[in-house]
């Protein structure tokens, strides 16, 4: 019978054809180094922590806007889901403050304050759970104008 490869070079072919793939497959993650955001087109927040965020209205909603979307996907996206939807490994951050939304008045205002703070800190100080990551620190990397113009991009992609 006449054989067009040998068994020897088939398992090399396939074995070489696996590897590309897989390499592919991880080179599609893109560079999982925190990347710095340029901020300089929005209003500079100053070295004190702001409780509350300050692009959610006014004039520099839409440019924090563009920038957190850009921001996100550089830095949230791999692990958050693409577009801010998640695949269910962590956290929809567009649900973050869901449950606020069924409240009114002082009491929806407290919750919103609340889950900034939240945000704001697990994204400068991280998640470990049992010694172990969850999510890494961002503070250094991060700016508050960076944090705040991603938090604007959630919330605009929060269902409706």
């Amino acid at each position: 019978m006449f054989t067009l490869f040998s068994s020897s070079a088939l398992r090399t072919g396939l074995a070489t054809v696996l590897l590309c793939a897989a390499s592919t497959w991880a080179l599609a993650h893109g560079d999982v180094t925190p990347q710095a955001v340029d901020t300089s087109t929005l209003p500079k927040l100053g070295q004190k922590w702001l409780s509350a965020n300050p692009y959610a209205k006014g004039p520099a909603h839409a440019e924090a806007l563009r920038i957190g979307a850009s921001a996100y996907n550089q830095n949230c996206a791999r692990c958050h889901g693409l577009e801010a939807i998640s695949g269910g490994i962590a956290p929809d951050l567009r649900m973050l403050d869901r449950d606020c939304l069924g409240m009114s008045g002082d009491s929806q205002a407290s919750c919103h304050a609340e889950m900034d703070e939240y945000m704001i800190t697990t994204v400068r100080h991280g998640r470990t759970r049992d010694g172990r990551v969850y999510m890494p620190p961002f503070e250094g990397i991060l700016s508050q104008e960076a944090i705040w113009a991603i938090k604007t991009y959630l919330v605009s992609r929060r269902p409706k």
